[in-house]
């Protein structure tokens, strides 16, 4: 089977993301629904093995991680893409998934990202954070906003990604990125964070904040006086302070708390679904952390309804709230009822339709 032949076929079909598993087809994912590659056959065991020499290309250092930790985190470029690879093992058979990558970053305004969230790049210090699920475009987001403030700022940014995914030069801003791996520009992300204090740098993008070492390393980083911008896995802009919070032991906590009050800025979660033209949609919940949700992430006991609430009745500071995201959408008919209820507790369900009801009351006025 030849990989170049479905790399193309990727291409063509505008796939996000090429799964090759030994003994099924290889598969597209295609606005979030998987298909197999057309004209395809089953990939044997042999297949794998070709193509995991064909994406090492015979790299020592890389072949020892995928040895040594039974998987391996890569990019690789093909033709005028780049791809992000992810090799692990099922059954002991090497099972590749690969992302494709556009060179052309779409622009900021065009991912329907809150504006709230570009206009906070201006803080000269502090915390932003990008969180959202696996495949919620976090990266997307975060690149769009790296590259706005590389066209409008004259900064010096310095980014810390495994691995790199867009490649940025140089304009208004200095940049400069680092790949986090065995054999690559620095080992781990906690490294890089610690040595940028070193590097004069204005703006600092952490790939992701996966331990308590990153984390603190990034809280020292925006208490020294740099913009720190980040990514998590997490699912809401609540379940991010609780998750930050639980970094550390209980004795700790207190004190984190009190930093995270003083540093976060804005955490933006976001999520992508079906759009009813077919094409994804983007749901932004935003919060701007202001002397109340401070507040809140001060007290001992943190209460994710407490912050959930903040963010609802904060529009004016420019939070966003899920539920808000969601009616919005809906009235735009961007997405259906039922996904807007699907992606609530039952419990907020008459918000929502309540929100719904006060939107178009308002649109057609």
């Amino acid at each position: 089977m030849n990989l170049d032949e479905i790399l193309d076929e990727a291409m063509k079909l505008d796939a996000s993301d090429v799964h090759l598993i030994c003994d099924n087809k290889p598969m597209l994912r295609i606005a979030r629904t998987l298909v197999p590659v057309p004209k395809s056959k089953i990939l044997t065991p042999d297949d794998m093995y070709e193509f995991y020499d064909y994406l090492v290309k015979g790299n020592i250092d890389k072949d020892e991680v995928f040895n040594n930790t039974r998987k391996l985190d890569m990019s690789y470029e093909y033709k005028d893409i780049r791809l992000r690879v992810n090799i692990s093992l099922s059954d002991d058979i090497p099972i590749c998934t690969l992302r494709l990558i556009k060179n052309e970053l779409p622009s900021y305004e065009s991912l329907g990202v809150p504006d709230i969230v570009r206009r906070m790049t201006y803080q000269p210090q502090g915390l932003i954070l990008v969180t959202g699920k696996t495949n919620s475009g976090k990266t997307t987001t975060l690149n769009a906003l790296i590259n706005h403030i590389n066209e409008n700022q004259n900064k010096k940014i310095l980014t810390i990604e495994n691995p790199i995914e867009y490649k940025h030069h140089s304009k208004k801003s200095l940049i400069v990125q680092k790949e986090v791996g065995k054999g690559k520009d620095i080992l781990t992300f906690s490294d890089g964070v610690k040595n940028s204090l070193r590097e004069d740098c204005d703006i600092l993008v952490i790939g992701e904040i996966r331990d308590k070492v990153t984390m603190e390393a990034a809280i020292e980083m925006a208490e020294s006086g740099h913009l720190v911008i980040g990514t998590l896995h997490t699912k809401s802009c609540a379940e991010t302070i609780d998750r930050m919070i639980n970094f550390y032991e209980v004795r700790d906590q207190a004190s984190v708390k009190y930093l995270l009050s003083a540093l976060l800025k804005l955490v933006v979660s976001q999520r992508l679904l079906p759009g009813t033209d077919g094409k994804l949609v983007l749901v932004p919940e935003v919060m701007v952390v202001d002397n109340i949700v401070a507040g809140i992430i001060r007290k001992e006991k943190l209460s994710v309804s407490e912050i959930e609430d903040a963010i609802q009745s904060n529009a004016d500071k420019g939070s966003i709230g899920l539920i808000n995201s969601l009616a919005e959408l809906f009235v735009k008919d961007k997405i259906t009822l039922d996904q807007a209820k699907s992606q609530i507790e039952e419990k907020n369900l008459e918000i929502l339709n309540r929100t719904i009801m006060q939107l178009k009351i308002k649109r057609d006025k």
